[in-house]
C-alpha cells in the first residue's frame, strides 16, 4: 500500500475522556473476564502469559479484533535515536459487514522480545491479546480520532510520537502495535477492531562488541545467448530473446540491483555468463523472432550497465559462481553417473575467472559454491567442491543447529575433507522474499530484519559473531530495493552490526557446539528435488558434447564454433531452468539440432549409378563443404562390395575443401571381371571416427569379350597375308623395264610389235592400283 499523508479524521470525543471510558470499560468487564478465565478449562485456552503459542486467548476472542485489518506501511526512522521523532502511516480496512463507529487508531508499546523465536511469534501472532500486546502510549501524539468506516471502506493514518513518550528503556528489540478501536453494531462497548505489530530496535548502550554481517549481493540471469552466431566474420551473437534489454533497462531487475547495490558494504556474487551476455550486447547483435534473426537495440544499455557495474565492483569483493551458475544439486543427484557430467562444471569454473576478471576489471574469488537455497547433502557437497571450490554456501534450515544452542553461531564451520560449509541464516535470507511492492511487506521485512541483527549481538553480548545473509538468487527489483534499504539503515545507525567479506566470514573461528553433520539424502527437502534437471538433461549434453567434439576436429577455425556451442551447454545445466523443466527442454533440443545442422554441412555429393568400360578407370566422389570456414581433418574411405573383383588402387584420400566449395576426390580402379557392384564412401575423422553417413553407389562393369578379340586377330591377319602374297608376285615378276629405255637394233632381226608394247606398259599399273573389290592375281 502506498504511504498516505496524516489525515485527522473526525473527533467523536475528546482523547483524555476517550481514555477514561476505556479504563472504566476494562474495570467493568476485568470481573467477567477474570470469572471466565477461571470457570474455563485448561485445555479450552491456553495461558495468557505463555508466549508464541499463536492462538487466540479468551481475551481476544472477546475483542473482535478481526472485524478490522490494519496495515503498517511505514516506520521512521528504521533505527531510532532518543531524539528523534516516529513516524508510524498505514490504513485501516472494515472487513465486517456492519460499519464500524467511534474509531480511534491508537499505539501500542509491547514487551523486550528477548529471544529471536519470540520476534517471529509475535510476527505470525493473530488477534489482540491485552497482556501480549502491552500498553497504549498515553501521548495525545500516539492516539488519531478517525471518521466511520462503512463496510469494506479504507482509511489511511500517520502517528508522529516522539521517541521518549514510547517509554524504551534497555536496549532490544520492542514490539510496536497499531491498533484500532470503537464499537460495532452488535457490540455496544468499545473493544479493539484490529492490530497490526512491528519492530523497533533500541540500543540504549553503544555494544561491547559488534557482529559481523556479509550480504551477497547476487546478480544472476536466466539463459538468454542461444548457440547461433551468425556466418560473418564477427560472428554476430543471437539472443532468444530480448528480455535482458528489459532487465538492464532504467527500472530493470538487473539495473536496479547494480543502482541499489552500488554504494552498499556488499559482496558482490555474479554469474560469468550474465557479464559475458551483456558484453556481447555492446556490439551489434541479433534476436530469434517467429520470422527470423533481427538486429538488436540494447547496445546503449549493455554499454551503460557494464561501466556502472565496474564501478559499483571497484574495490568490492567479488564472488564468481561457475560460469552458466550450474545446478550442482541436480548435478550430484541426476547427472553425476552420466559420463562427462563432471567436466561441465570444471570448465565452468575455468570460464568463470577470465571472463570476471576480463569484463569487470577485477579479478574474482572462485571458491564459493552455492547449491539452491543453500540446500545441501553429502553427494552435493561432493560435487560442489569437485571443481576446486572449498566453500559451500549452505543455510541454517539446512545445516540445522543442535537445540539448545543458546546464540545464533558463526556462519563458518568445517564439514571435513578441509572444506568449509558457510551456513546463511535463515530466517534473515528469506526475510525479502514475497511481494515487496506493498508497502506494508516493505516495512516489515526491514523492520524484522534489523531487529533480528540487534537480537542476535543481545544474544551473547561478549562473544563476536559473524552471520551470512544469502538472499533469493534472482531478487526482484522491489526486492532489490527492499533490501538495500535494510542495509543502508544497519550501516547508517546499527552500532551492534559491522559489515564484512565474504572471505572474512569464511575464516572466522567456528563455534565448537555448532552442528558441523552434513545432513544425508534423505533430509535433502522434497520441492526442491522435484524441481532438478531430469538424467536425460545431462544424456543430451553428453551427446551434444560429444557431436562437437567430433566436429571441432575437421574444422581450421575450431574457436569460432567451439566457444559458442560450449557455453550454450553449460548454460544448459543452469539453475534458472527450475520449474521451467519444458523451457531447459526446447533449450537443449535447439542446441544439439543447430550443432548437427552444422555437421551436415560437410557431406558427400549423391551419384547416381555408374557403368565402367575396360579393365581399368576412374570414380570421383564430390565433398561439398557449406561452411564458412575450410576443413582439413577429414579422410575419405571408398570401399567395394567385391563381387566382382573390382578393386581399388588407394582406398583413402586425405580431404581438405575450402569453405563455400565443393572438391572431387578421384580413385583409380581396375576390373578383372564384367558384372555389377556396389561401391561404398564414407568420410572419416583423423582418430578414425566416422563422419556424417555413409554413401552408397552402382557401379556396373562391362569388359571386352574373347569372341571380339578373335574377329580383330583375323582381320589384322588377313592384312598382313594380303601384303606379302602382293610382295611375292613382284618378287616374280623381277624389276619393270624402262618404257623409254631403245631397242637394240638388229637383235634376233626381229621387229617391234606394238601391241605387245602396250601391253607392258599398262600391265603393272593396273597391278599396283587394283579396282574395288578386285583380286590382285596373276
Amino acid at each position: 500500500m502506498a504511504e498516505a499523508p496524516k489525515t485527522p479524521g473526525r473527533h467523536s470525543a475528546p482523547a483524555p475522556r476517550r481514555r477514561l471510558h476505556r479504563m472504566a470499560t476494562a474495570v467493568l468487564l476485568s470481573p467477567l473476564l477474570a470469572s471466565a478465565l477461571h470457570a474455563a478449562p485448561a485445555s479450552a485456552a491456553p495461558s495468557p502469559s505463555a508466549p508464541g503459542t499463536g492462538s487466540s486467548t479468551l481475551a481476544e476472542a472477546d475483542t473482535g479484533a478481526e472485524a478490522a485489518e490494519v496495515s503498517i506501511t511505514k516506520v521512521g526512522p528504521v533505527i531510532p535515536d532518543e531524539e528523534d521523532t516516529l513516524t508510524i502511516s498505514g490504513s485501516v480496512t472494515n472487513r465486517s459487514r456492519d460499519p464500524l463507529t467511534d474509531l480511534e487508531v491508537n499505539l501500542r508499546t509491547g514487551p523486550v522480545l528477548t529471544t529471536r523465536s519470540s520476534i517471529e511469534r509475535a510476527a505470525d501472532r493473530k488477534g489482540f491479546a491485552y497482556d501480549r500486546d502491552g500498553r497504549e502510549v498515553t501521548d495525545d501524539a500516539a492516539t488519531l480520532p478517525m471518521e466511520d468506516l462503512p463496510s469494506g471502506g479504507t482509511r489511511t493514518f500517520t502517528l508522529d510520537v516522539p521517541v521518549e513518550d514510547l517509554g524504551l528503556d534497555e536496549s532490544g528489540t520492542y514490539q510496536l502495535g497499531v491498533a484500532l478501536s470503537g464499537h460495532t453494531r452488535s457490540v455496544g462497548y468499545e473493544q479493539v477492531l484490529g492490530i497490526e505489530r512491528t519492530f523497533l530496535p533500541w540500543q540504549a548502550d553503544p555494544a561491547s562488541t559488534r557482529t559481523d554481517v556479509t550480504f551477497l549481493w547476487p546478480l544472476v540471469s536466466t539463459p538468454h545467448l542461444t548457440a547461433r552466431t551468425a556466418s560473418d566474420e564477427q560472428q554476430t551473437p543471437v539472443f532468444r530473446d530480448e528480455d535482458l534489454l528489459d532487465e538492464i533497462s532504467p527500472g530493470g531487475r538487473l539495473y536496479e540491483l547494480v543502482r541499489q547495490g552500488a554504494d552498499l558494504p556488499v559482496t558482490w556474487v555474479v554469474d560469468p555468463d550474465l557479464l559475458a551476455s551483456v558484453d556481447a550486447m555492446r556490439q551489434a547483435y541479433q534476436v530469434e523472432t517467429p520470422d527470423g534473426p533481427v538486429a538488436g537495440r540494447g547496445q546503449d544499455a549493455a554499454n551503460r550497465w557494464l561501466n556502472d557495474l565496474q564501478e559499483a565492483t571497484a574495490d568490492r569483493e567479488v564472488v564468481a559462481l561457475p560460469f552458466g551458475d550450474p545446478d550442482v544439486a541436480s548435478l550430484a543427484h541426476r547427472g553425476r553417473d552420466v559420463s562427462g557430467s563432471l567436466g561441465h562444471l570444471q570448465t565452468a569454473t575455468e570460464a568463470a575467472e577470465v571472463t570476471t576478471e576480463t569484463i569487470l576489471n577485477t579479478r574474482p574469488d572462485t571458491d564459493f559454491a552455492w547449491p539452491v537455497e543453500g540446500a545441501v547433502d553429502g553427494s552435493v557437497v561432493a560435487v560442489a567442491t569437485s571443481a576446486g571450490a572449498r566453500n559451500v554456501i549452505t543455510r541454517s534450515d539446512s545445516l540445522r543447529e543442535d537445540r539448545g544452542l543458546p546464540y545464533t553461531p558463526n556462519a563458518a564451520r568445517p564439514i571435513g575433507g578441509g572444506i568449509t560449509a558457510v551456513s546463511a541464516d535463515a530466517t534473515l535470507s528469506t526475510v525479502f522474499r514475497g511481494d515487496m511492492t506493498r508497502a506494508d511487506n516493505t516495512t516489515d521485512a526491514v523492520q524484522r530484519f534489523v531487529s533480528h541483527t540487534l537480537s542476535i549481538t543481545e544474544e551473547n553480548p561478549t562473544k563476536r559473531r559473524s552471520i551470512l545473509v544469502a538472499p533469493e538468487r534472482m531478487p526482484t527489483a522491489s526486492q532489490a530495493g527492499v533490501m538495500a534499504t535494510a542495509v543502508e539503515a544497519l550501516t547508517e545507525h546499527g552500532g551492534w552490526a559491522r559489515f564484512v567479506d565474504l572471505a572474512e566470514t569464511a575464516k572466522a573461528e567456528p563455534d565448537a557446539r555448532a552442528n558441523r553433520k552434513v545432513p544425508g539424502g534423505k533430509a535433502y527437502p522434497e520441492r526442491l528435488r522435484k524441481e532438478e534437471l531430469p538424467t536425460e538433461a545431462f544424456e543430451s549434453m553428453r551427446a551434444t558434447q560429444a557431436t562437437l567434439k567430433d566436429f571441432a576436429v575437421i574444422l581450421s577455425q575450431e574457436d569460432r564454433v567451439v566457444t559458442p556451442f560450449g557455453g550454450a551447454i553449460r548454460r544448459e545445466m543452469s539453475t534458472a531452468w527450475r520449474g521451467r523443466g519444458g523451457e531447459a527442454r526446447a533449450y537443449r533440443e535447439s542446441v544439439h539440432d543447430y550443432l548437427m545442422g552444422l555437421t551436415e554441412q560437410v557431406q558427400l555429393v549423391p551419384k547416381s549409378p555408374m557403368t565402367l568400360s575396360g579393365r581399368s578407370a576412374t570414380i570421383p566422389v564430390t565433398v561439398q563443404n557449406n561452411l564458412v570456414q575450410e576443413v582439413d581433418g577429414l579422410e575419405l574411405r571408398l570401399t567395394s562390395g567385391r563381387r566382382i573383383g573390382l578393386e581399388i588402387d588407394d582406398e583413402v584420400k586425405s580431404v581438405v575443401v575450402e569453405g563455400g566449395h565443393s572438391q572431387s576426390i578421384t580413385f583409380d580402379t581396375s576390373a578383372k571381371a564384367n558384372g555389377r557392384t556396389f561401391l561404398t564412401a564414407q568420410l572419416y575423422t583423423e582418430d578414425d571416427k566416422p563422419y556424417g553417413e555413409p554413401m552408397t553407389f552402382q557401379v556396373d562393369v562391362t569388359e571386352i569379350t574373347s569372341t571380339v578379340l578373335l574377329v580383330i586377330a583375323g582381320g589384322v591377319l588377313l592384312v598382313v597375308l594380303a601384303g606379302v602374297r602382293m610382295y611375292t608376285q613382284r618378287k616374280r615378276r623381277g624389276p619393270r623395264p624402262d618404257p623409254d629405255a631403245p631397242l637394240a637394233p638388229g637383235e634376233d632381226g626381229a621387229e617391234e610389235d606394238p601391241g605387245a608394247a602396250a601391253t607392258e606398259d599398262t600391265g603393272p599399273e593396273s597391278t599396283e592400283s587394283p579396282g574395288p573389290g578386285e583380286k590382285v592375281e596373276r
